[in-house]
Parts: structure tokens; sequence; C-alpha cells
């Protein structure tokens, strides 16, 4: 993604070879800020307090902090500290734990005197893969876009959250065949939903999507079902932090709404995903844990004044509490399709396992 005609990924290392640098999207849309991770400490924090998000992009993160924990100390017990400290930072999405657990993998066979470079190899591939990954998904998301028919002159998409390059290494994942389309001259126009608490939709979403030149409008959350039976929307995509063998689909908050109302209206629901976002340990999603995050996110919004200023007022009555269960599930029975680096099936365990074969349990 280019911005301000510079080329940028969501992570990338320093030129000091050891530094990470990431775009802080705690700031974006107002500012773009990019900040130096030094330590694995500054990983976990980064992630933990969502300067990076989005599942793919937090695996990625995971693993250079790994890294930059092997550049401090490579012994067995710096390992395995690193390990629990990253794998504590998000609950919610897999990718963070298939990362850690891929790292720790390679390294913990090999002498300290080896790791340190062979986890910033591996880390730096990771963030390749996941490039090439979203860049497949675009691919075959565009296959199924070509084939709807827009009821106006252009096609509907509606999205929730943020799953584009800022939430991967580059491309994403529900905005990858969006990107794709728009870059093969499909007419598309995305609603994009704002997300409470965090607005992830209005502030990075909207603020990529206009970056690359895609035409949309930010709409409050609740206006897609609205939208939907006045036939203004062609079809429903968004990503996923984690996604059962079974096909069940957990997502940032209001996912599940979204699904619900695009199935009463006859719209088709697709979901994004990369392989690592596949839990193949968990049958339904029930058992999926959900993040409950600080209050604060709901009852506190930043904005940017008149005179340019961005500030942060608190938008509750005084004393309200406030609950921020972060994500929630959507039954496989309500998507209708998954979109893959590896093609597109059904939201079902027979449709997984027609893709990824090599994860049938032995009889």
């Amino acid at each position: 993604m280019k911005v301000d005609g510079t080329p940028y990924r969501t992570i990338w290392l320093g030129a000091d070879g050891t530094t990470v640098q990431v775009i802080d999207q705690t700031l974006l849309p107002h500012r773009f800020v990019v900040r130096d991770w030094r330590t694995m400490q500054d990983a976990e924090r980064g992630i933990r307090t969502m300067i990076v998000r989005g599942a793919p992009l937090i695996g990625a993160a995971a693993a250079y902090g790994m890294a930059l924990a092997m550049a401090a100390e490579p012994s067995d017990a710096m390992l395995a500290q690193a390990y629990d400290t990253l794998l504590a930072a998000r609950p919610t999405a897999v990718n963070l734990r298939w990362a850690l657990d891929d790292l720790r993998a390679l390294l913990a066979p090999l002498p300290a005197s080896e790791r340190r470079e062979a986890a910033y190899r591996r880390a730096a591939e990771i963030c390749d893969e996941d490039a090439e990954i979203c860049r497949r998904i675009g691919e075959n998301g565009l296959g199924l876009i070509r084939e709807l028919k827009p009821r106006g002159d252009r096609l509907q998409a509606l999205t929730h959250c943020n799953a584009g390059w800022l939430a991967t290494v580059d491309w994403g994942t529900a905005l990858a065949p969006i990107y794709q389309a728009h870059n093969a001259g499909i007419p598309i126009h995305v609603w994009v939903d704002e997300t409470r608490p965090r607005n992830q939709g209005a502030s990075l979403t909207a603020w990529e999507l206009a970056k690359h030149g895609v035409p949309h409008t930010v709409i409050a959350d609740n206006a897609g079902g609205h939208l939907m039976q006045r036939g203004q929307v062609d079809f429903c995509i968004t990503g996923t932090d984690r996604t059962t063998r079974r096909g069940d689909v957990c997502n940032k908050i209001g996912t599940y709404l979204k699904a619900l109302a695009a199935r009463d209206n006859g719209v088709p629901f697709y979901v994004g995903l990369p392989y690592p976002t596949i839990d193949w340990t968990l049958d339904d999603g029930v058992d999926i844990p959900i993040e409950e995050r600080s209050a604060r996110e709901v009852s506190h919004i930043a904005g940017r004044t008149a005179a340019g200023e961005v500030v942060t007022v608190d938008v509750l009555p005084e004393g309200s509490p406030a609950a921020n269960p972060a994500f929630d599930v959507t039954p496989a029975r309500l998507v209708t399709a998954l979109i893959t680096e590896r093609g597109v099936c059904a939201a079902s365990e027979a449709g997984l396992l027609s893709l990824y074969p090599e994860q049938a349990r032995a009889a």
C-alpha cells in the first residue's frame, strides 16, 4: 500500500537489522506515525494496546517479538519467557499462538548462538508469506465478485471492522478482493461500518480505502440492516480472528448481527481468511475465548477538533458502567463461503478439509 506515494507494509525491519518498525494504528486516521520496537516488551505492549492489530499482523508482530527477545538474550529461559509474555497479549486471535509455536519449534533445538539470526529470518519469512497469502485471497475473492450481478450501476459491498492491509502485512483479507476488483476496473463501492467501540472501520478501513482510491461511505454500525432491506448491499465481506474446523467465525463484535441481517435479506456473507487463522483444535465457536477489553474504549472516543487538535472525550454519564466484549461468533450456517489462499469453500468441516486435506483427523 502507498501512503503519500511511499510504499509501506505494516511491519518491517529497520536499517540497523535489529529494530522492528510498525505503523501506530491507534493514531490513524489523524496522524501517520512509525514506532520503533527495540525490545520484546515493546512488541508485547504494541500488540496489547493495539498499536498493531488484526489477526495476521498480530502473528507477524509476535514473530518479530520473539526475534527481539533472542537479540537480547538467546537463552532457553528467555525463549520461554518471551513465548508466555507475548501469548498473553491478546487471547482471541489464533495467529498469535500459531506464530509463537512456529518460532519456538524452530528455535528450541538450535544452539543459542544461532537463535537470533534464525528468529529474524523466520519472522521475515512469515511477513512475506502473509503478503502472498493475502494476495491469493484477493484473487480467489475476485472470482466470486466477478460472478455477482449488481443491482445498480456498481457493486455495493459492506464491511465490518478493518480487514485490509493494516490488519495484515499487506493487501488484507476481506479487503484484498475489493482492492483487486477496483484494480481490475470493476465499479465497486464499499459501505464501511464505523465498528464501535474502537472505530476500526471509520478510522482505518475508510483511511486505507481512500488512499487506494476506492469509493466508500462510512455508516453507523446499525445502518447495515436498513441498507440490506433497501437492496443497497450486494454482498458482505469480513475478516476473522479465529475460525473453527467446522466453519464458525469469530470476528469483531457486531459481525454476527450483520450476518443475521444478510441471511434475512438474501445477501451473500463472505469471510476472507488465511490458513493460520483456522483453529483446527476447536470444533465449536462457543469454545473460542472472547477478549473483554477496557470499558474506557466504550466510554471514551477520540476525534479531531475544528482547530486540528486530536482530543479524547468521555461520552457516558458520570458513574455509568460499560462492558466491552471485543468479539462475537458467527455460526457457520450464516456464512455463504470462506475465501482462503487455497480457494473458496463452504463454511463447514468438509469444506475446509477439501482445501486442507492434511488436517483430516486420524481414524
